[in-house]
């Protein structure tokens, strides 16, 4: 249940020839081939202790879940509850973590958190499924109360994967998190691949390295230098001890991919290799075997009648159930903006829904009145906010915005209103950003993808940065949306919009 750690020790220079050779310029004198070598050898992850971390922390999380579950119960129930029973439960911990282990949990390298939670619930409800029914099996259900096992089930399933999200929010980008790896393939891909890992750390995959026969490739991308070629891929992998590689060159020849695999990647005991499917997840492009050929099964799962009709239902539920929840705080909301400016408390805006037909987008009124002038004037005065408006069709710095208005689209809450649009078939909880007509042409060939399903009050656009994204990053993400759909993602989006919406991160 442990990995080994990324510890070495300094090699003698016979080493570093034989493991350099003579790659171009950048390694033909010795002093620069040590530094090199050495730089590498001392990458300081710590595989065992990023397991060690998430171990600890679900420890804690389970039996803190059964603690808390006694507590509230015992708030509840006229019977009285002995808690020194449930210290039975210790035992069911080591249940959680081998079920956890099995379901590729410790450690989680390269999947998303969606593909987390999902195995973090399967793994959760099987273990409190076997524990309810051992307890039937024994006949001591007349001990354990089945209002502990639901409140514990419950506060798992939020507890664990919280506490793992927090986990990788504070020590994902230490030197110490992770797996080196290293990547084969300089070109655009390889660049890209690059780039994403050094964004997203909690990836688990801490690029040191690319190799490449091309001597144009030479340098480095993204802080992350070309360190040899392909042929010494192997040799690396055995001098650096290394466990991940990643093949990042989807244009190159069947064959040539075969042998690169085979002979040049087989000291590494995970490969990954990059295909040209960009946009796609593995939740939507599972694996399936075509009498010994590979294929790749791509699932649009949010074309299919059944998903379509899971998502409206459980959308329709949230949707009355959180109206009920929050209707003080609309009414608060609405005396504010009476009180703050004249005018209507609603706007409604003209945004393009499903099929393509036009819709009102219902948000409480945040602007002036006369926002079409006041943003024309203001554009026309100031070239920097004409350039800022053309390449996102937002401002930071709105004049058309007033003080109870800046609240509101900080916090997002001038969206709230959009619960009656979902609830009339126009808009989805979560979905891609609802556009105008102006923006068609900035999805070119993806906005036929985009007239397939229903805009969403949220979306991965709101929760990946918002209005500090590109215009290019926010349709790649719409896009990503609708292919990779599942209700594992429609529920991690909705968890990360409440964080974001406390936050008011790139929300203006």
């Amino acid at each position: 249940m442990s990995a080994p750690d990324t510890t070495k020790t300094e090699p003698s220079p016979e080493e570093i020839d034989a493991l350099l050779g003579d790659f171009p310029d950048i390694t033909t004198d010795i002093v620069k081939r040590a530094e090199l070598f050495a730089d590498l050898t001392r990458v300081p992850t710590r595989p065992t202790l990023t397991i060690l971390v998430h171990l600890a922390s679900d420890v804690l999380m389970l039996g803190g879940s059964t603690a808390l579950a006694v507590l509230v119960w015992s708030q509840f129930t006229t019977k009285t509850l002995d808690p020194s029973l449930y210290w039975i439960f210790a035992i069911a911990i080591f249940v959680f973590v081998t079920v956890f282990w099995g379901l590729r949990l410790y450690p989680l390298v390269a999947q998303s958190p969606v593909e987390e939670l999902r195995r973090l619930f399967y793994g959760t409800t099987m273990v409190y499924m076997g524990l309810a029914t051992s307890t039937f099996f024994t006949q001591s259900g007349e001990t354990f109360s089945r209002g502990v096992f639901a409140i514990g089930w419950v506060l798992s399933l939020v507890l664990v994967p919280l506490a793992r999200g927090l986990l990788r929010y504070k020590y994902a980008k230490r030197p110490w998190w992770g797996y080196p790896v290293l990547v084969l393939g300089a070109g655009k891909t390889g660049e890209r691949v690059v780039a994403k890992l050094k964004k997203d750390p909690g990836l688990g995959l801490k690029p040191i390295g690319l190799l490449d026969d091309d001597p144009n490739k030479l340098g480095e991308h993204h802080g992350i230098p070309v360190i040899g070629k392909i042929e010494e891929a192997s040799q690396f992998g055995i001098s650096l001890k290394m466990r991940y590689a990643i093949v990042a060159m989807p244009g190159v020849k069947p064959e040539k991919l075969v042998q690169i695999l085979e002979t040049h990647a087989s000291a590494f005991t995970h490969v990954l290799v990059i295909p040209d499917l960009f946009g796609f997840s593995s939740l939507a492009v599972p694996a399936k075997e075509l009498g010994g050929m590979l294929s790749l099964e791509v699932r649009q799962q949010l074309l299919l009648p059944g998903p379509r009709f899971i998502k409206r239902t459980v959308e329709i539920f949230f949707c009355i159930l959180g109206g009920a929840v929050i209707f003080p705080l609309v009414l608060l909301i609405m005396i504010a903006i009476k009180l703050d400016s004249r005018g209507p408390i609603f706007y409604g805006h003209k945004r393009i829904g499903y099929g393509g037909k036009h819709f009102k987008a219902w948000k409480f009124r945040s602007m002036a009145v006369d926002s079409d002038r006041v943003l024309k004037e203001h554009l026309a005065k100031n070239p920097e906010a004409a350039k800022e408006w053309a390449e996102t069709q937002k401002l930071r710095n709105d004049p058309r915005v007033g003080k109870v208005g800046g609240i509101l689209r900080k916090t997002s809450l001038d969206e709230l209103p959009q619960v009656f649009n979902v609830l009339f078939g126009e808009m989805s909880l979560v979905g891609p950003r609802p556009i105008v007509d102006d923006e068609v042409r900035r999805y070119g060939g993806q906005f036929e993808l985009y007239k397939k399903v229903r805009p969403g009050i949220t979306g991965l656009w709101q929760v990946s940065g918002r209005s500090d994204t590109t215009y290019g990053e926010r349709v790649e993400l719409d896009t990503y949306y609708v292919r990779n759909w599942s209700l594992w993602l429609d529920i991690y989006t909705l968890v990360r919009t409440v964080r974001v919406v406390l936050l008011g991160s790139g929300a203006y």
